[in-house]
């Protein structure tokens, strides 16, 4: 396969993103910025993960290079009419993975990709269903896990994804936090 036309630029520190992108053959570096992942409370799904995909780069943009290609991402999970974000302390955790027990829920992954001449957001969505989970089942994965970086509490690569998780209709890299497929593409055709 040939080379890429630019220098990829991973606007992400997340390691799960970090993974994927190496796993994809695709080499990288990574640049980020701390980003406030606050967002207006009018958005909605979709609209909530391309606001913060673009958001984080906006701090990076002014030092991309006419030879580079940043990339940027954010990943929500949608419980009902609820977004799970990442839980602030472990009580949340708990109530969240709660909520996700014995339920089907969407995961959402939005990517901005940013070159001098061309930017791109996309979005792909993949649907979760959790097998009933007892307490200990939560209680066990949070106290090994510490999932508090992962949005909706837990990580599909992790142990509660081999043990909890039913089945998935969708892109199960999406739900770890990078669509791979739908970015392969994009970088292709840029």
């Amino acid at each position: 396969m040939k080379k890429f036309r630019y220098n990829i630029i991973l606007g992400s520190n997340s390691p799960r993103r970090k993974e994927i992108l190496t796993a994809m053959g695709i080499n990288f570096i990574v640049r980020s910025s701390n980003t406030d992942e606050s967002y207006p409370n009018y958005l909605k799904e979709k609209e909530i993960s391309e606001f913060l995909a673009i958001k984080k780069s906006k701090n990076l943009i002014n030092i991309i290079k006419e030879d580079e290609m940043l990339i940027t991402a954010d990943t929500i999970v949608c419980n009902s009419d609820s977004v799970l974000n990442k839980p602030k302390n472990y009580n949340e955790s708990i109530e969240m993975l709660t909520s996700l027990s014995g339920k089907t829920h969407k995961v959402i992954s939005s990517v901005y990709v940013y070159t001098h001449k061309k930017q791109i957001t996309f979005s792909d969505e993949t649907e979760v269903t959790f097998l009933d989970l007892d307490p200990d089942i939560i209680t066990y994965y949070i106290e090994k896990y510490q999932p508090f970086d992962k949005a909706g509490s837990y990580g599909i690569q992790e142990w509660i994804g081999l043990v909890g998780i039913d089945k998935i209709n969708g892109s199960y890299t999406n739900v770890v936090g990078l669509p791979s497929s739908k970015l392969f593409q994009t970088i292709r055709n840029f």
